[in-house]
Formats: structure tokens, C-alpha cells, sequence
């Protein structure tokens, strides 16, 4: 029974490893608790590692790890282990045997402290100083989420320390990027890309360490008048490239020729006197530009609007995002010009004009706009009249329309005439009142003296109202200068009429009584 006993000693201590200090071996994990992780190493007792050695390792997926040995037997006759010294010995010999100064390497922060960051890079930690870190702009927790790259410039291999910099990491990798970028392009070859910045002729877009132009005139088939409507800084995109200098370090890119030219046979899809849809893209003074499909406009210059109005405001009558519909009345592949018309979907009224005009007849209509001697006004048939100045009152000379009618206002007018070749109805106001001339002939026969009401001085006379809505004009030859000088608007002068014009609505007056009268 002895020598039994005695057997089964001598194969249980056998089985047991011989152990050194400082060694690193496999260990197996038997059982994991909240606060420490149970290791078997094949030695007469388990040893136990504290949770807190597994920083940023998911232990609950492990089954074997690397342990370094601290002390065979403490005290308590126990087995002491770390797997945090295991950790940073193996990367410590992966650092020295595989890595340089000058090197790139990958890591985390593990802390910060003064003067900089300890980073974590195969579970040795090394010094990366304030001044190179390169952290401006982040917080704290998006720089402890994140792996970064480091550059090695100073390792001590003796004392086991190394200085890390994320500042030359940064300016190595773009060289590094540069040089990829300009060993691999090519023209027409698609690359992607990160806006950089935008500029009023196009956008500088970020290739990996090299910056292409992407013009405005490459970025969109359609018209575009600022760079912004189709990228912002920040964006990442694909483009073409287009030509290259590497001598000039220039590179030239193209947005829309990453996409098929929506150009090509147009004029099959679009043909002449077609009825098309489309949504408003841009309002200009000259025409409205209507998208029939994606890259594809086409203008409605304001001359194809309507038929009857001369004068519309494009801002007032249509918005950007309508949809309207239209005619296409040409098609220029070349000049990549689809022209629209909205008018030419209804019959020009003037074509019937004989049905819709009456010579003589009263109608109403509002005042649309000015011209250079005379007025327009939209009627309520839909047609545009002009109305002269000569048309607007039998007794005053009016110069300007806007002294006799408002722009905006809605008024009757007589139809005079028709103008057919400049589609125009003749409009006259004055017409819807008899002409007052005969009576004023009979009533202020030449030679008659009236007291008037001083309306206007000029350089060259005096204005004076004689009468109701009847005005005469004093000449400076016909009133003394220093009579003219004393003169203001509202004095009642006496003046005698020398020279009626009914034809010109022109009454000529002196105020030298005593001389007429002689």
C-alpha cells in the first residue's frame, strides 16, 4: 500500500511543469467570475488574474491565453500570473523585431496624461506628446473610440520605451497616398474622391494626398450656375479623370461623364411640335428653363409665354418647382438648346381678331406698363391695347402717361383701331368724353383775358390754369423776368390768350394786357 501511495506521489509531481519566473506560457481559462479570471497552467495550483488586466479584451470569447509568469509560489503556496505582462512582453518583442524608427504602427489611446497620451500599440504602451498628437477639433471620448496610426521616432530598446507622433504619421500617409494616386491614374479611369473645397469656376476634390479640379462645365449634362447646386464639402463622390500633368501636378475631372450623355439622340425623344411636361428649374428675365428629365432642360423664352401679353413678370406668374406644360418648337443638338413654347399650346387670338374687336366699341382693361409715349393695357378679352399719349386728354399736353393713368388700375377705354401687323388694338380714353374744343373756341376766343392759377414754373414760362382741366403756357418773351422771379405755384396771375392749337392742346397766353388790348 506504501509503495502504491509512493507511485502515485512520484507521477503526480511528474505531471506538474517546472515553471521559471519571467517565462510566458499557454494557460487554459477554467472559470471566469466578476472579478477574476481562474488559469490553468499545468502546475500544482491554478492561478488567478484580476479582471481588470483584460482591458479591452472580450475574455468571455477566449478559451487559452498567454500568461506571464511573476512568481512560481507566493506565500500561500499559489501560483502568481499576469496576462497583462504577457501581453506587453509579446508586443514589446514584436515592436523590437519587426518595427523602426520612422515606422508606421497602429494604436489606441489608453490614457491621457501631462504633457501628451499613452497609446496602447500591441498591449505596450508609449509616449505620444501634445504637441504631435494632431487632435485638434476632437473630444476626448471620439479620440479614446477610434484606432490611429502612429509614426515611430524615437525607441529605446533597453529600457523598452518608445515615442510615438500622430503629426508625421498624418504627413506620411499623404505621401504615401500621393504617391499611390499618381502611380495608379489614368485617363477615363472613375476614382473616388472627397470634396474639398468649392469655388465660384468649380470644386477641389481630395483624390487620396492629390487635388483635381472638377470644373463647373463637367459637373451636371444640365446648366448649372454655381458649383454648390450639385456638391458640398464633404461629399464623397466618384469622377472621371479626365487629362493629367504629373510635371504640374494638375489634374483635370469630370463629374457628369460618370454618367451616359443624356444628349445622345435627343432629337428622338423630342421632337418638334411634341407636347412635353416638366418642372420649373430657374426663372430668369428672359425665359423660364423647364427640366423634362434628368440633365435635359429646355426654354420658354418670354416671347413664347402668351400670345396677347407684351409685358409679364415671369417672378410673379411662375415659381421654381411648378410643373407645366409645353410645346417644342426646336431642337439644336449641337448647341445642346431645346426651345419650348407654352402659347403655341392654344390658338393665336389674332387669328380671329375680327370676332373679338369691335371699332368703336368700349372696353375695359388694366394698365400693364409704360412705353415711350404711350401706355398698354391687358383687356378683358385677353388681348393687349396701347393707348398713346395723344389719346389720353383732350385739354392737356401729356408727356408722360403716368401723369393722367395708373399703372395697375383697371379703366375703360374706346377701341380706336386695330394694328395687325404689330398685333396691337389702338385704345384711346379721351375718346369716351366730346371733345370739349369747339366750346373753349367759342367760350376763350383769342384776345380773351383770364385770371389764372400759377401750376408750373419752368426756364421757359409759365403754366396757368385758366380753366377746369384747361391749361396755357406763359413764354418767358411774354412775362417780365422779375414778375417770372416772384412767381410760385398757387398765385393767381391774369393772362391773355394769344394762340390756340386744338390740334395740339396747346393754348399760348401773355400777361402783357395793356399791349395786346393797345
Amino acid at each position: 500500500m506504501e509503495n502504491v501511495s509512493t507511485e502515485l506521489a512520484k507521477a503526480y509531481y511528474d505531471s506538474i511543469k517546472e515553471l521559471n519566473e519571467g517565462e510566458i506560457i499557454k494557460g487554459k481559462i477554467v472559470r471566469r467570475s466578476p472579478t477574476e479570471v481562474i488559469v490553468d497552467v499545468g502546475y500544482k495550483s491554478e492561478g488567478i488574474i484580476l479582471r481588470d488586466e483584460f482591458k479591452g479584451v472580450d475574455i468571455e470569447t477566449l478559451d487559452e491565453i498567454d500568461v506571464y509568469i511573476e512568481n512560481v509560489e507566493d506565500e500561500d503556496g499559489k501560483i502568481i500570473l499576469s496576462f497583462k505582462r504577457a501581453r506587453e512582453a509579446k508586443g514589446w518583442l514584436t515592436l523590437a523585431n519587426s518595427y523602426k524608427e520612422g515606422d508606421l504602427v497602429k494604436g489606441s489611446i489608453s490614457r491621457k496624461i501631462k504633457g501628451g497620451y499613452m497609446v496602447n500599440v500591441f498591449g505596450v504602451e508609449g509616449f505620444l506628446p501634445q504637441s504631435l498628437s494632431s487632435f485638434r477639433g476632437m473630444t476626448d471620448d471620439e479620440i479614446a473610440a477610434k484606432d490611429f496610426n502612429f509614426q515611430i521616432i524615437k525607441m529605446n530598446k533597453l529600457k523598452g520605451s518608445f515615442i510615438i507622433s500622430r503629426k508625421d504619421a498624418l504627413r506620411l500617409e499623404k505621401e504615401i497616398s500621393r504617391k499611390n494616386t499618381w502611380e495608379t491614374i489614368e485617363e477615363k479611369k472613375i476614382m473616388k474622391g472627397r470634396v474639398k473645397s468649392i469655388t465660384n469656376f468649380g470644386a477641389f476634390i481630395d483624390l487620396g494626398g492629390v487635388d483635381g479640379l472638377l470644373h463647373i462645365a463637367d459637373m451636371s449634362w444640365k446648366k448649372i450656375t454655381h458649383p454648390s447646386e450639385i456638391v458640398a464639402v464633404g461629399d464623397d463622390i466618384s469622377v472621371m479623370v479626365l487629362s493629367f500633368d504629373k510635371a504640374k501636378g494638375k489634374i483635370s475631372l469630370g463629374l457628369k461623364q460618370t454618367t451616359p450623355d443624356p444628349w445622345k439622340e435627343i432629337d428622338q425623344k423630342f421632337k418638334p411640335d411634341s407636347l412635353v411636361k416638366g418642372r420649373i428649374t430657374n426663372i430668369q428675365n428672359y425665359g423660364i428653363f423647364v427640366e423634362l428629365e434628368k440633365g435635359i432642360e429646355g426654354l420658354v423664352h418670354i416671347s413664347e409665354i402668351s400670345w396677347t401679353r407684351r409685358f409679364i413678370n415671369l417672378q410673379e406668374n411662375f415659381a421654381i418647382g411648378d410643373r407645366v406644360e409645353a410645346k417644342v418648337i426646336g431642337v439644336a443638338i449641337n448647341e445642346r438648346k431645346i426651345s419650348l413654347s407654352i402659347k403655341q399650346l392654344e390658338k393665336d387670338p389674332w387669328d380671329d381678331i375680327d370676332n373679338l374687336i369691335t371699332i368703336d366699341s368700349v372696353i375695359k382693361g388694366r394698365v400693364s406698363a409704360f412705353g415711350d409715349g404711350c401706355a398698354y393695357s391687358e383687356l378683358e378679352n385677353g388681348l393687349e391695347g396701347v393707348i398713346y399719349n395723344e389719346d389720353l386728354s383732350w385739354t392737356k399736353r401729356v408727356s408722360r402717361a403716368h401723369e393722367i393713368i395708373k399703372k395697375g388700375h383697371n379703366y375703360e377705354w374706346k377701341i380706336l383701331g386695330i394694328d395687325r401687323s404689330n398685333k396691337k388694338v389702338i385704345l384711346g380714353l379721351k375718346q369716351l368724353e366730346k371733345d370739349p374744343w369747339p366750346q373753349i373756341l367759342e367760350k376763350m376766343p383769342v384776345g380773351t383775358i383770364n385770371e389764372g392759377e400759377v401750376v408750373k414754373i419752368t426756364n421757359f414760362g409759365v403754366f396757368v390754369k385758366i380753366d377746369e382741366n384747361l391749361e396755357g403756357l406763359v413764354f418767358s418773351g411774354e412775362i417780365e423776368e422779375e414778375a417770372m422771379k416772384q412767381l410760385k405755384p398757387g398765385d393767381k396771375l391774369k393772362v391773355k390768350i394769344i394762340k390756340i392749337d386744338p390740334g395740339s392742346a396747346k393754348i399760348g397766353l401773355s400777361t402783357k394786357l395793356e399791349e395786346e388790348s393797345a
